[in-house]
This record gives structure tokens, C-alpha cells and sequence, in this order.
């Protein structure tokens, strides 16, 4: 076995390996760009070299200069991750060739399954079932609409080099095809160095199953059983769970003997995902083969009680499988779920900011049996704390919430509750859409597709209702017990028996009320809805006078801003965090902010810069589809900007005309900067 490895990445799988080489008694050896200088997976690891700037093509892809810092510190391994250079097989040759074990499959594996369209002939030589396409080197664009008229629509575009839901376009007319082969290039290039593309034929609501293996260096090779990925969007997976609802033993054995087959055909060693897009009769083609460790494979190691990264190390270190397939079999049920910085009720464009607090549920970091045997109920895999930043550079996730249960029942039950104990300030998440989703009917019924989704909008987006009473009452009682716990302390400072600096409500004559205005910042929306509330006091109590109707309130507890209160009889328990005037509420599984109008402060003016357009996030132009001077419609496209590796179009507002185009391609854009001066149609 090693003594000391070299771990090529960053986020949750660099921390995640660490701990698996800590556990085996193995030295690592953590790579770091400028922007990670502070990182999670620099802390955990025993040495951490700067490798370049914040940039992916300077520091986390410069396999040259990896290579150089492994030799350096003594490592005798490289473990890629996943994403950056885990799938390149130059890097992989260079390795060896430096005399340093790549913990993967050979270059030559990589070769031959790292373009899609290669991969898919290779399998249609092996009479494995392919999805009717086009996936010949001729990259003509006519030639492949060509192709795609004669397949039919819908058609799906993919990047050859692709992964991750990076570079996919779905057509569904002819006369579109050529607008969304030249952003789905564009994308490819810009994430891969490779524009080729292939064309499928695209089908409807097909699920997204995929079967975990692995091979050594001794001929043996093993599946570890299947994954259900079809929840995603665009392309890219929400949430994973394993086993797949509904797969009969038969068609799992045909499905893995298949991965298996797959792996063979090319010479595979160590872990590795076969990837089939299956129709609703159970019906299932080849899509890819991911050769690398996959980002969901925490739901199989906690189904089948195996640590992978364990694997992957011993198979490295020439030995073989520790088990064989038919030692291997499922245990309960697992899911998964992406906790990403980004807006849901945007389009899911990705956040920046720090996580100014962050609050998870009670878990451990990685268990896959205890005394008893069974997996942690709640695991979660994360490469970031509280007070990181998260930032354009990288990949915007932010924690791997994985949850084991007996059953499905019981696994969809403890990923709710831990969703709703997920709390996070400073930046926008899908946490609340996650708990949307994991509750709705249709992942809930285990009725799922790729397009489970968008067919499920309307009660996955659903439009913002009104702050219920509780969670105006537990930010109201906040904002009292602190004013009450301020002039406490004052008051001791000066003279404790002194009745006029006590801040509580009784008064000689009379009832003490109290007015509280608030705004709902739900979905940083424009037009917030505001509030007016009133407080009375009573002896035991207050009184919550909400549109008209009295509501008997009183504060039951408080610990470390968590609050149990009693509404109208009713108990209700909630944390809440105080940023200035804004009230964070997490309550019932879901995060309201409210903005308290305080008649002391002054408000700072506002002002919208009428007639621009501005960047929704940082970013580089990569297209600038309008002209100074054009009168354009609403909803045409008049700049395309590029971020975190996917690409977000700027279209028109309403009708109108361009006056002028303030950046050119190339440029990078800050957040929020104007990208052009539009004037708006009388």
C-alpha cells in the first residue's frame, strides 16, 4: 500500500479521499490554487502546495506542474477526483511515465471511452444496445442536420468530450438546430478543448440508470449494482438513489453483465460508471462510460457498506478486488441530494457570496457501519464551512447530503427532515427546492423520468405565499428578546434595580403595544410584500394582532437562537438569525428572510439604472448576438455570457432598440454591470 498520495483536486472529494487515506494510514499531499488558499481540503490534508492562480486552467489543470509538486514532497500517487484532469489520459500516461501510479483506469481505457461517439461504436461492435444517432466524425453542420432530420425530432446534442450536463442541447424543430449546434460548440470548447458533437435521437420520459464498476489488474471485474439518476436539470443530477426504484433482479443482472462487458471491451482497471438511458417498458441503451469515480457513489457505498476510495487505493496499489460479485448485495436504501449555491426561481443561475452561517443536521462525515452494522442515517460530504466563500471560479456545490434508510419510506423521511435542519445564510441555495422535490408526489411515488422536473414546475416553482403568522411571531419575539437581553446588560452595568431600563413590557397604567412593520424578501423579489403587526403585552405573554385578529403569543424557550413559542394554542419551534435589519427565519422547512423597517434607522436610497441590462452574475461574453443602433423584440437574444462553465443569454426585455453595446467578446464582466444601454418601445 502507499505511504503518501497526492490528491488532485479540491471541494468535498479531495476532503473525502483524505479521509479515507487518514483511516489506512496513508500521507496526502493537498494541491491548491490562489483562491482556495483558506480551503477545507488544505486544512484536512498533512502537506498543501500552491500550484496557481484561481483559474482551473492555471492551477487545478496544469498536470505538469501536479506532476512536479507529487515528485517533490514524495508522493507515490496521484489521485485525480473527479472533474479537472481525472479523465485525461495524456495525464494519466504522464504519470506513469514519471514514475507515479495514477489512482484510475490506463490512458488507453480513457482513450477509448472518453469520447462519446468512439465509446458508442466500440459498443455497437459489441452488440450492446445504442439509442438511434449519429456519432461519426464528419462535423459538418449541414451534414449533421442533416442527420438530425432523418433521425427525427426531438434530437439531443451532446459534447463527445462531454460530462456533467455540459454542452447538451435538446432540438425540437429543424429550424433551431443550427442556433443550438453553434452554443452547444461553443459550450464544448470552452469546458472540454473539444467542440464535436454527436446527435441522438431524444426520448421521452427515459430514465437515467447507471451501474457502478470496478476491475483490477488480476482480470477480475465486478458491478456493484445500479444508481437512478433521472432527477436533473439541464442535464446535470439533483438527486441519486440506489437501488433503483422498481428494477427487477433480472433486468439488474442484464445491466450490470452489460457494465461489465463494457469495462472488458476495453481494458479497465478501478472504478468506473456505465451509463444507460432506459424507457419506461424497462427497455435500456447505452449512453457513456464515466471513467472515474462518480459524484453520487456515496448512495452505493452506503447499500453496500464498501468504501470505494478504499478500493480504488488497493486496486492502484496492485491488489485485487476485495470482494467478488457474488459476495455483493444491497443493504436499504440511500439517496442523495446536491446542496448547490444557486436560485431555483432563476433559472437555477448559480451564487456567489459566503456562507456567512451555515447550520447543518446532526451527521457524521463518513460511516458506512457501526456497531450495529448499518450505515449513518445522515452523511454529508462537503468541501466547505461556514464562513467560506463560494466563488465564480469552481463548481458552485456546496454539500453532499446523503441519507440511509431500510427502505425508501424511511430513506425519503430522513431526507426531508435533514433538508429542513440544512440551514445556510449568505447566498441563495436549493435547499427549499430540494425539500419541494424529495416531498412531491412524483419522486415521493418513485414516478420518475429526466424530465421529472420541468413536468412538475408548477408545484416545484410555486409562485410566493404570504409569511405565515408563526414566522412573523418568532422574528417579532426575537427581535424583542434581544432588545430585552441588550437593556439586561446595560441595566447591570449601571444600576440593576433601577424599573425604567427594564425592557419588558409592563407599564403602571395601561397596555404597552408595540408596532412592527416587515418586508418578505422571498425570491429577492421587486414588489416584497409588506406587513404591519401588532404586540400587546399581557402578564404571561403578548397578544399578535395580525389583519385584524388577535392571536394569543408566548415564548417558550430560546437556546442559542432556536425558539419555541405557543401561537393561538398551537406550539411552533424555529431558529432565527439576526444579519442587521434583516430577520432570518427557518421554520417548518423553510427559510423566510424578512427586512424589519426600523423607524430609527435610516433607510439608504435605492436607485435602478433605467434602460440597462446587467450581468446576472460574473462572467465572460462569449457572443454578442445584437448590434448598436438594432431595434430588436421581446425575447430575442442580444448577448450571451458565460459562467461557471455554462452559458446564460441576455435577451430583450420588451420590444425595443439597442443604443449601445458596452463589452465585446472575451471581455469578463463583474456582477451586476450593465452589458448594454436598451431603450424600451414607446
Amino acid at each position: 500500500m502507499f505511504t503518501k498520495i497526492l490528491i488532485a483536486n479540491r471541494g468535498e472529494i479531495a476532503c473525502r479521499v483524505a479521509a479515507t487515506a487518514r483511516r489506512l494510514g496513508i500521507k496526502t499531499v493537498a494541491v491548491y490554487s490562489e483562491a482556495d488558499a483558506g480551503a477545507k481540503h488544505v486544512a484536512v490534508c498533512d502537506e498543501a502546495i500552491l500550484i496557481g492562480p484561481a483559474a482551473a486552467k492555471d492551477s487545478y489543470l496544469r498536470g505538469d506542474k501536479i506532476i512536479e509538486v507529487a515528485r517533490a514532497t514524495g508522493a507515490q500517487a496521484i489521485h485525480p477526483g473527479y472533474g479537472f484532469l481525472s479523465e485525461n489520459a495524456e495525464f494519466a500516461e504522464n504519470c506513469e511515465a514519471a514514475g507515479l501510479v495514477f489512482i484510475g483506469p490506463p490512458g488507453s481505457s480513457m482513450r477509448a471511452m472518453g469520447s462519446k461517439s468512439a465509446a458508442k461504436q466500440l459498443m455497437e461492435h459489441a452488440n450492446v444496445p445504442l439509442v438511434p444517432g449519429y456519432h461519426g466524425d464528419d462535423q459538418d453542420p449541414e451534414l449533421l442536420q442533416s442527420e438530425a432530420n432523418r433521425i427525427g425530432y426531438p434530437v439531443l446534442l451532446k459534447a463527445s468530450a462531454g460530462g456533467g450536463g455540459k454542452g447538451m442541447r435538446v432540438v425540437e424543430r429543424s429550424e433551431d438546430f443550427q442556433a443550438a449546434l453553434a452554443s452547444c460548440k461553443r459550450e464544448a470548447i470552452s469546458s472540454f478543448g473539444d467542440d464535436k458533437v454527436l446527435v441522438e435521437k431524444y426520448l421521452t420520459r427515459p430514465r437515467h440508470i447507471e451501474i457502478q464498476v470496478f476491475a483490477d489488474t488480476h482480470g477480475n471485474c465486478v458491478y456493484l449494482h445500479e444508481r437512478d439518476c433521472s432527477v436533473q436539470r439541464r442535464h446535470q443530477k439533483v438527486l441519486e438513489e440506489a437501488p433503483a426504484p422498481g428494477m427487477p433482479p433480472e433486468r439488474r443482472a442484464a445491466m450490470g453483465e452489460a457494465a461489465v462487458a463494457a469495462a472488458r471491451a476495453v481494458g479497465y482497471v478501478g472504478a468506473g460508471t456505465v451509463e444507460f438511458i432506459a424507457n419506461q417498458d424497462g427497455s435500456f441503451y447505452f449512453m457513456e462510460m464515466n471513467t472515474r469515480l462518480q459524484v453520487e457513489h456515496p448512495v452505493t457505498e452506503m447499500i453496500t457498506g464498501l468504501d470505494l476510495v478504499e478500493w480504488q487505493l488497493r486496486v492502484a496499489a496492485g491488489q485485487p478486488l476485495p470482494r467478488q460479485q457474488q459476495e455483493l448485495a444491497i443493504n436499504g436504501h440511500a439517496i442523495e441530494a446536491r446542496v448547490y449555491a444557486e436560485n431555483p426561481e432563476k433559472g437555477f443561475l448559480p451564487s456567489i457570496g459566503t456562507l456567512r452561517h451555515m447550520d447543518v443536521p446532526a451527521h457524521v462525515a463518513f460511516e458506512l457501519g457501526g456497531v450495529t452494522g448499518q450505515p449513518a442515517g445522515v452523511r454529508i460530504d462537503s468541501g466547505v464551512r461556514q464562513g467560506d466563500a463560494i466563488s465564480p471560479f469552481y463548481d458552485p456545490m456546496i454539500a453532499k447530503l446523503i441519507v440511509w434508510g431500510a427502505d425508501r419510506a424511511q430513506a425519503l423521511a430522513r431526507m426531508a427532515q435533514a433538508l429542513s435542519e440544512f440551514h445556510i445564510v449568505g447566498l441563495a441555495t436549493n435547499i427549499g427546492f430540494l425539500k419541494r422535490l424529495v416531498e412531491g408526489d412524483a419522486f415521493a411515488g418513485a414516478d420518475l423520468d429526466t424530465g421529472l422536473i420541468e413536468r412538475n414546475g408548477a408545484t416545484l416553482f410555486p409562485p410566493p405565499a404570504p409569511v405565515p403568522a408563526g414566522v412573523l411571531a418568532l422574528a417579532a419575539l426575537a427581535l424583542l428578546d434581544a432588545e430585552q437581553t441588550q437593556a439586561a446588560v446595560q441595566a447591570h452595568a449601571h444600576n440593576p434595580a433601577d424599573p425604567w431600563t427594564s425592557a419588558h413590557g409592563w407599564r403602571m397604567n395601561g397596555d404597552y403595544r408595540r408596532r412592527l412593520s416587515f418586508a418578505d424578501d422571498y425570491a429577492a423579489t421587486l414588489d416584497a410584500k409588506a406587513y404591519q403587526i401588532g404586540l400587546a403585552y399581557r402578564p404571561h405573554g403578548w397578544v399578535l394582532e395580525l389583519d385584524g385578529n388577535a392571536h394569543p403569543l408566548a415564548l417558550v424557550s430560546r437556546q442559542a437562537g432556536r425558539y419555541a413559542i405557543r401561537l393561538d394554542g398551537a406550539a411552533l419551534q424555529g431558529s432565527v438569525l439576526r444579519e442587521g435589519d434583516v430577520i432570518h427565519v427557518f421554520a417548518n422547512g423553510r427559510h423566510h428572510a424578512l427586512t424589519w423597517n426600523d423607524p430609527l434607522a435610516h433607510a439608504g436610497d435605492t436607485e435602478a439604472a433605467g434602460g440597462r441590462l446587467t450581468a446576472p452574475m460574473p462572467g465572460k461574453v462569449v457572443a454578442v448576438v445584437a448590434a448598436n443602433g438594432q431595434s430588436v423584440k421581446k425575447g430575442e437574444p442580444l448577448v450571451i455570457m458565460e459562467a461557471m462553465k455554462m452559458e446564460h443569454t441576455i435577451a430583450a426585455p420588451s420590444d425595443g432598440l439597442v443604443e449601445e453595446i458596452l463589452y465585446q467578446v472575451g471581455d469578463q464582466v463583474a456582477d451586476g454591470a450593465p452589458l448594454l444601454a436598451f431603450k424600451a418601445a414607446a
